[in-house]
């Protein structure tokens, strides 16, 4: 479902199987971990993966509403989040991404918002509420450019943010066309600030 790179070019894939998938960039196959359940190091739907500059593994466990923190080797770190709609508790996260800040950010699925956090688990703040207009969404994934930018792939359209979550553009609209979205599943940003965007129903 999931899918990043590490700055040794090692490929992470979270697989709905329950585990985690580490690969050369050529597809050599080096480690896995994970499996049923909700123990530390257990999944119930591992959606998004996102990787910090230290290499260290971030995985939006879905289906158990937390987030859990792994070495690049699958060593168990922290983890945080619990079902609810407080601050620091989550409903379906999907989507993840660590800013060149080390701040991680959440797409809470359900409760329509996104979570920012250290890379300890610490809430810093939130954005989002249920709706179309700017700042509403139901988020799907998440991504950040190298100047802060947090990109946001909703249904019909992306949507872009400063990292205090201000509002700076969207584009895109529900449909089949050029620049057109039917509920994508990933989202990423390259060097050169292009998005690109997995646009799963079309």
């Amino acid at each position: 479902w999931g899918i990043v790179t590490d700055g040794n070019g090692n490929v992470f894939v979270t697989d709905l199987y329950n585990r985690i998938q580490k690969f050369t960039a050529d597809g050599t196959f080096l480690a896995q971990w994970g499996s049923t359940g909700s123990e530390e190091g257990q999944f119930n739907s591992p959606v998004g993966i996102a990787v910090d500059s230290d290499g260290n593994v971030y995985v939006a466990d879905a289906g158990n509403r937390r987030v859990q923190k792994f070495t690049a080797d699958g060593t168990f770190l922290a983890q945080w989040g619990n079902t609810g709609s407080e601050e620091e508790q989550l409903d379906n996260p999907r989507g993840i991404a660590v800013d060149g800040d080390e701040n991680v950010y959440v797409a809470d699925f359900f409760l329509n918002r996104i979570q920012k956090f250290t890379t300890d688990g610490t809430f810093l703040a939130q954005w989002g509420s249920e709706g179309s207009e700017e700042g509403h969404f139901q988020p799907q994934h998440i991504a950040a450019d190298s100047d802060g930018n947090i990109f946001v792939a909703e249904s019909g359209r992306i949507q872009r943010f400063t990292a205090e979550g201000i509002f700076l553009t969207d584009w895109g609209s529900l449909g089949s066309e050029k620049a057109e979205f039917a509920f994508p599943k990933g989202i990423a940003v390259d060097n050169n600030g292009n998005v690109f965007v997995a646009d799963n129903a079309n």
